[in-house]
């Protein structure tokens, strides 16, 4: 909090969209605040499996791998100057494309921070599932209130007590 003039400023909490390279979630994440609030992480796991796709020596890919656990995409990039094919040139432009994401993923670690997004997609895939048991009747226009109820559950914020009336 800022004081200006005897008045309290409250300052916006960050956002955080931790997500993989898909374009998708990175589209509705835009729509949402604004950019000073907003923080997008990429997933370091799938940061990984796009580097494990360049192939080369396991000396460069771990030097290009430490780099990048720092947030350091010059320095993971430099570790393949020397090296022109194809898949090279696919992971820089990843890389490039997705630079104001990829973050110090050991920092945020060592904090307690969510480096991976794979509890929230099997959870996706868990719902998905769910709504989709043989026999059940959803309607499509209903699938959004249970969602909220889920997300309310799992955040705490819904009581046990009316989940089990």
């Amino acid at each position: 909090m800022e004081s200006l003039s005897g008045k309290l400023l409250l300052v916006a909490e960050v956002l955080v969209c931790l997500g993989d390279g898909h374009d998708g979630i990175w589209n509705i994440y835009n729509q949402i605040g604004t950019p000073v609030q907003k923080r997008e992480i990429l997933d370091w796991y799938h940061l990984v499996e796009n580097l494990g796709k360049v192939g080369g020596s396991q000396q460069q890919l771990n030097a290009a791998r430490a780099c990048l656990w720092q947030g350091d995409v010059d320095g993971a990039i430099a570790q393949f100057n020397d090296w022109q094919h194809e898949r090279v040139t696919t992971l820089i432009a990843y890389l490039n494309k997705h630079r104001p994401r990829i973050v110090n993923y050991a920092y945020y670690q060592a904090e307690g921070i969510s480096i991976g997004s794979g509890a929230v997609e099997s959870t996706i895939k868990q719902m998905s599932r769910r709504m989709k048991l043989s026999g059940a009747q959803w309607e499509r226009d209903n699938l959004p209130q249970v969602l909220k109820q889920r997300s309310a559950y799992l955040n705490g914020q819904f009581s046990k007590s009316v989940l089990q009336n």
